[in-house]
């Protein structure tokens, strides 16, 4: 028995019924000769009206168990975008045979027949084209089957959470494979609404109750979620099932899609993991891919989805005014002659140059029963096994291999012999602590982990991908248990021919590095081997690296450069995960037995060195009066704690420079440059000038604390800092969102030679002299009545009271209208949160010339792991709004 299409009863929930139809489409494939009724959605129209030229046409496809509800924001949000003056693309959403609104047919409908059946009805409607289709959960895979199926037609693909292949073997996720059980699967699917109900549960934050009923609307009967439980059967599980060799024709036809892809993605879905995200990018290896960090299953519910999917139309897509079709972007901007780049020497240079030696390259002082030293051509042997055992068990050019190994020789030789076969290594630190890290490993879904035990039982217990090699040769039943397929060893011992494939090029990826989490999730940072390989250029020019000069390595990012500048590395005696347990004694031990000339430490470890710079012994002090340049890495830090470490290496010019791990070398100034610039009434913090031929400017803040104003160097200027460098990395990995605001409004100067620029967040300004002052980051801005205010200069003018340790200005109450309110640290430290003592206060407000609501105490100020001086201000910000609300004082 047949029920026809119809359309949805009035009023729900965001819906506007103009946009509702139903049309009658000839049948195709088991429905030959016969016509089906189909609803939709559909703002062509409305367009229409508006006398607009369409540039194309979107096909959207849902998955089960919803119906083209989902996609009503992006049907009513075009429309929209097209009345303002947008590009007019007309959505049309469906819903397919046997779900929503659209007609009950009781005929079972395999995968191809749904393919067929989309292909009737954009047959009817006369699509022909441009279309781009965009698909959701098994919608995702009808989509992209007609896209492989209209080659002539087809001009570009999203895709939110879906899949599109099953690796044999590998089971369906466990929702599906309950929901599939024998005796379960018309009880939960058709019988009762457990798993339209259970789906629905997946979004967060959690749906409104009336758009929950929304989406219930057309399955209120058994009858009517026939086609659930259907959708549901239908999943091919393995080879055996009808519709395994059509997804697999799909998935294979889609390797040879050449039109624009998007995925967006909800990583924290049950159903269609990261796993899957994976196996799309393999296929389209060209697609712009973004994840949502908390989003799942619900992404067009979750998160803003219509209007990244029309941002990224309009990106990719050009209006022609005389056709109203959409083509290919074309450029804006006058095509200039690039300059001769510089030759490219890839990073293993120095390690190649010096294979023959004898002399020490890698020195690792935290290892049991004294140091551990490498000779470079140990060194160079090591790597040179590993990278040939590597490629003998399949690691090839273009493979991710996580490395989740401490600091010293073994992840210097890992990280070279990836480096050299191509593999992109994946770099996470271990202060992101678990979830952190976990959120990154999931994210970058490396093919191979390599690791220590304590790093593999983590893969293993939390899920994390790829094939696990372990550092040391393990217990047969310990290897079992953690998964490990192979040691380091092993591949010594398979590479012991030492056959290499070619080198990778210098515009492939070499690396990923994750930013600290500081200012929210831990982010990828892709970089090129040709930027890594600038990036090791400009360290060694700048500071005037030789391989006779040595380095001294507290910080990670550049422990793993000694072999690329040819210069002996040592990592002195610490836990690697807290830098803060880095001492004097230890940094002092580490130059002594390497005679190193340099010492490079973050803001973390520099603290605990000059705390503890009373147990240096004599022979300490003469080793650190050795040195002769000393480097504070990671975070701009103060004049008088610069100082206090330069005064135990008397003889070593203080640098601290200025980068991120999205260009890790900016500006640079040293301590004399600091003096000098205290001088000035600028506020922040000083960084120096640019460094080589890096360039430095900034887009002036509005009056509602935005970024809006063109890149500009005049001083005195308060706005986003925008960097521009050789080694600025090459994108974020997945997360092409953030790409794209990072490169917001870049302008493009058609005289001059083409330049990458980058949107730090952070604030700042330029002085007449072209140096750089650091005022804290973009979210931080406190928009007032008066206007955006920075935090830096406040916190500075509050840091010279004598009872205040360190301090942080946060704003409280509504944007426009935000007030200042101080959170320090006090001398000595105060014992519980709450409000400041009133000494304390008045010295204090009687500082700055910032008016201040409020000023609080706390025992300590929550900063990262990896600096610990980035204070998390948005966390005290909230605190201090449920503090001075009445709320209990506990520790932010």
């Amino acid at each position: 028995m047949t029920r026809e299409a119809a359309t949805p009863p009035p009023h729900l929930p965001g819906l506007d019924a103009r946009f509702s139809r139903v049309a009658a489409v000839p049948g195709r494939g088991m429905d030959a000769g016969l016509s089906r009724t189909w609803h939709y959605l559909d703002n062509g129209e409305a367009l229409a009206d508006l006398g607009v030229p369409i540039a194309g046409t979107i096909v959207a496809v849902h998955g089960n168990p919803t119906w083209s509800y989902l996609w009503r924001n992006l049907v009513a949000e075009s429309a929209r975008s097209a009345a303002e003056g947008g590009p007019a693309w007309r959505v049309v959403a469906v819903d397919q045979l046997e779900m929503g609104f659209s007609e009950r047919t009781g005929i079972h409908r395999p995968l191809a027949q749904r393919v067929a059946d989309l292909g009737a009805f954009t047959d009817a409607l006369a699509l022909d084209g441009p279309v781009v289709t965009l698909g959701h959960d098994w919608g995702g895979v009808v989509s992209l089957g007609w896209a492989v199926d209209h080659p002539s037609t087809i001009a570009g693909v999203m895709l939110l959470n879906t899949a599109i292949s099953q690796p044999v073997g590998t089971p369906i996720p466990a929702p599906l494979r309950i929901a599939r059980a024998r005796g379960l699967l018309d009880a939960s699917t058709v019988h009762s609404t457990a798993f339209l109900s259970t789906t629905l549960s997946l979004a967060s934050p959690a749906l409104d109750p009336a758009v929950k009923d929304a989406y219930r609307a057309p399955y209120r009967s058994a009858a009517r979620r026939r086609g659930i439980g259907a959708f549901v059967a239908d999943i091919p599980a393995d080879p055996a099932h009808e519709s395994f060799p059509e997804l697999e024709r799909i998935a294979t036809a889609v390797r040879s899609l050449q039109v624009p892809a998007l995925l967006l993605w909800g990583p924290e879905d049950p159903i269609f993991s990261d796993r899957y995200l994976d196996d799309l990018v393999d296929r389209m290896p060209h697609a712009d891919v973004h994840r949502f960090e908390g989003a799942g299953h619900l992404i067009a519910e979750e998160r803003p989805f219509a209007d990244a999917v029309l941002a990224w139309l309009g990106d990719n897509f050009a209006h022609d005014e005389d056709f109203g079709e959409a083509g290919p972007r074309r450029s804006a901007v006058p095509a200039v002659a690039e300059p001769e780049p510089p030759r490219f020497v890839p990073l293993w240079h120095g390690l190649d140059e010096r294979r023959s030696d004898d002399a020490i390259a890698v020195i690792d002082m935290s290892t049991r029963g004294g140091p551990r030293r490498v000779s470079w051509r140990q060194l160079d042997d090591r790597v040179r096994r590993i990278a040939s055992g590597l490629s003998r068990i399949g690691v090839r050019k273009g493979h991710r291999v996580s490395l989740l190994v401490k600091p010293g020789p073994t992840l210097t030789a890992v990280l070279y012999a990836c480096l050299r076969i191509g593999a992109v290594v994946v770099v996470a630190d271990a202060g992101l602590g678990v979830k952190g890290l976990t959120r990154a490993v999931r994210g970058a879904w490396p093919d191979f982990v390599i690791g220590e035990t304590p790093g593999l039982a983590a893969a293993r217990v939390l899920g994390w991908p790829g094939v696990r090699i372990s550092t040391a040769r393990l217990p047969t039943p310990t290897a079992l248990a953690l998964g490990v397929s192979h040691s380091l060893g092993d591949l010594v011992a398979l590479g012991d021919d030492l056959a290499l494939p070619d080198p990778p090029d210098a515009d492939d990826e070499a690396a990923i590095l994750f930013t600290s989490g500081s200012t929210g999730p831990a982010k990828g940072v892709v970089y090129t081997h040709a930027q890594l390989s600038a990036l090791r250029d400009v360290l060694a020019s700048h500071f005037e690296v030789t391989r006779d000069t040595g380095l001294v390595t507290g910080f990670a990012p550049f422990a793993l450069l000694g072999p690329a500048l040819g210069t002996l590395s040592v990592t002195p005696e610490m836990d690697v995960s807290s830098p803060r347990t880095l001492t004097a004694s230890a940094v002092a031990a580490a130059v002594r037995e390497s005679d190193a000339g340099i010492v490079f430490l973050s803001p973390a470890a520099i603290l605990n060195v000059v705390a503890t710079a009373g147990e240096l012994t004599p022979q300490d002090r003469e080793a650190l009066a050795r040195v002769h340049t000393f480097l504070s890495t990671g975070a701009p830090i103060g004049a008088k704690l610069l100082a206090s470490a330069a005064a135990l290496m008397p003889h070593a010019t203080p640098h601290t420079p200025y980068g991120m791990t999205e260009c890790l070398l900016v500006t640079d100034t040293t301590l004399d440059g600091i003096h000098s610039a205290a001088e000035e009434a600028d506020a922040g913090v000083c960084v120096g000038r640019p460094i080589g031929t890096n360039r430095v400017a900034i887009s002036a803040l509005d009056a509602e604390g935005a970024a809006t104003g063109p890149l500009s160097s005049e001083p005195g200027v308060l706005g986003e800092i925008v960097v521009s460098a050789p080694h600025l990395k090459d994108h974020y990995d997945r997360l092409w969102l953030t790409d794209r605001a990072a490169e917001r409004d870049i302008p493009h100067d058609p005289d001059a030679a083409p330049a990458r620029w980058h949107r730090t967040g952070d604030v700042g300004h330029l002085d007449a002299h072209g140096r750089l002052w650091v005022e804290g980051r973009l979210p931080h801005v406190l928009v007032t009545q008066a206007g955006p205010i920075a935090p830096v200069g406040p916190e500075q003018q509050v840091e010279r009271v004598s009872a205040v340790r360190r301090a942080a200005v946060v704003g409280i109450g509504p944007e426009g209208l935000r007030q200042a309110v101080a959170v320090v640290e006090t001398v000595p430290p105060t014992r519980r949160p709450g409000l400041a003592d009133p000494d304390v206060t008045r010295a204090v407000r009687s500082s700055t010339d910032l008016a201040l609501v409020a000023v609080l105490a706390v025992p300590r100020l929550p900063t990262d792991i990896r600096h610990n001086s980035k204070i998390d201000r948005t966390r005290l910000s909230h605190w201090a709004e449920g503090v001075l609300a009445g709320g209990r004082p506990t520790a932010p």
